[in-house]
């Protein structure tokens, strides 16, 4: 049957950042695209912020819905298939959202897992590319999205191993780097995290090519084009280019880039985290170049429902569930997917010794400067402190997975209650530098105002200063010190 004459379907994606539509002829193998839609809703933002969707965010995906629906029905879509992904996995309220959106839309949605959702990436990612590529080639495909980063290595279009890993672009970009632009500390801090976590993935291949797929990868992409970066015709991000997006992304405000380069503003937000995120892949692939492919997990939604029909679903969490058993031991890789059912015996015991010796290590520097915070002999002791305290956790983040969950969130708050007291008296300190150097400065009359100011600040700073001092009195160190060893399994603690 020609592919115009296939049946009409739609398949819609609710990520962590976007919700996106495809309507398409679909066949087992191809796809002929109708319509390609996308609205940046950033459920996500709110799941990391409070740990639910919150009323905002569910009244602009309803809205979003409806809107899919009507049109996947103009274009003559016989089925519409909904799936939801990382940030519905995570959320608190998951299930009475879900219901809530089937009454008001009338949509059933699929809340997939890591594993499914990689395997639908792959089949959308690479429907064109691998029908012209060399069967033995090794590849990988990595899906960057809000909440989650789907990684799948394969020969050719024969998948050997996947992985589903709860970190995002819009998920790094609101726990380490909310500053327009990101500061320098926030950008130490990512790429720590990210250093840490991908080094221990215990990858099963090495791959000659990496197809990214995600918003964040094609609008890098857009972004190097029209940025002059590379050419406009080319379909592929090379690490000179994203080094250079990176450098435009973290020295100007994200409403001038959005405006100049015509990008919508909560997507430029977002956009230094994706970019830390792909260099670091690259890194861990050693690749100086990837593919960009404008299709993922819709297009693999309808080319399943082609194959397999009703049973779509149920075929790709057999396959997932027996490429798990196929594994060559339980735990050798990041698990599949990252949920409240998720078992941290899955993280192996080489990952959880690093962790140790790399939370040691950093907590020792840590606590290192707090004799010189307290002397105030250095005024750039307390900047260096809370840089530390930003890379102590980051590397708790990257351990949090196969840390016990009461003591970790335990650590975690003291930690950052440290950080927080440390950050305000920096600020501070920051401020009175810049006001010191204008008070000569400024007009006469104007002098009185800014000294007065001075004075106030530094008022604020003496009591943040006696917080500070209050705080490290009451910090017992080897207390701290067995707290954090305690949140790792026994065997990281006794091995190595």
């Amino acid at each position: 049957m020609p592919i115009d004459q296939s049946p009409v379907r739609g398949a819609i994606d609710i990520g962590s950042n976007t919700i996106h539509i495809v309507v398409a002829h679909s066949t087992p193998d191809d796809l002929d695209i109708l319509d390609d839609e996308v609205d940046l809703v950033r459920i996500g933002e709110s799941v990391t912020t409070t740990g639910g969707i919150s009323d905002q965010k569910r009244d602009e995906t309803f809205a979003v819905l409806q809107r899919y629906k009507t049109l996947a029905e103009q274009l003559g879509a016989a089925n519409i298939l909904v799936v939801a992904t990382e940030a519905i996995r995570k959320a608190t309220n998951s299930s009475t959202f879900l219901e809530q959106m089937q009454q008001e839309t009338g949509l059933t949605v699929h809340l997939i897992s890591g594993d499914v959702e990689a395997l639908l990436t792959f089949l959308g990612a690479t429907y064109e590319t691998v029908k012209e590529a060399n069967p033995d080639a090794p590849l990988a495909v990595m899906d960057l999205g809000g909440g989650s980063t789907e990684l799948i290595t394969a020969h050719g279009p024969h998948i050997t191993w996947l992985t589903s890993i709860p970190i995002g672009s819009g998920w790094l970009h609101d726990r380490y780097m909310p500053s327009d632009p990101p500061h320098a500390e926030e950008l130490v801090a990512a790429r720590t995290f990210l250093q840490g976590y991908f080094q221990e993935m215990q990858v099963q291949q090495e791959v000659s090519t990496l197809i990214a797929t995600g918003g964040s990868a094609n609008s890098l992409l857009f972004l190097a084009q029209h940025a002059d970066f590379l050419d406009a015709s080319v379909h592929h991000l090379t690490i000179d280019a994203l080094k250079q997006c990176e450098s435009l992304l973290t020295s100007t405000p994200a409403a001038a880039i959005a405006e100049r380069y015509g990008q919508p503003l909560e997507r430029t937000r977002i956009l230094p985290a994706g970019c830390l995120v792909i260099q670091e892949m690259m890194a861990r692939f050693q690749l100086t170049e990837i593919q960009v492919s404008p299709h993922g997990i819709r297009e693999g939604v309808l080319l399943a429902y082609a194959r397999y029909g009703e049973q779509w679903l149920e075929r790709l969490q057999e396959e997932a569930r027996n490429m798990c058993l196929d594994k060559p031991e339980a735990g050798e890789s990041i698990p599949l997917q990252h949920d409240e059912t998720s078992d941290n015996s899955a993280y192996n015991k080489p990952f959880a010794r690093s962790g140790q010796m790399m939370l040691h290590e950093r907590l020792h520097k840590l606590l290192d400067w707090r004799d010189e915070v307290l002397k105030q002999e250095d005024s750039e002791a307390v900047h260096k402190m809370r840089v530390a305290s930003r890379r102590f956790r980051a590397i708790l983040d990257a351990c949090e997975p196969c840390c016990d969950a009461r003591r970790f969130q335990k650590v975690y708050r003291e930690i950052k209650q440290m950080a927080d007291l440390l950050g305000a008296a920096r600020d501070t300190d920051v401020m009175l530098q810049k006001l010191q150097e204008q008070h000569e400065e400024v007009p006469l009359e104007e002098q009185a105002g800014v000294a007065w100011l001075i004075d106030r600040l530094e008022t604020y700073r003496k009591e943040k200063q006696r917080a500070l001092e209050k705080y490290f009195g009451n910090l017992d160190k080897e207390t701290l010190k067995r707290r954090v060893e305690s949140c790792l399994p026994k065997g990281a603690q006794n091995d190595g």
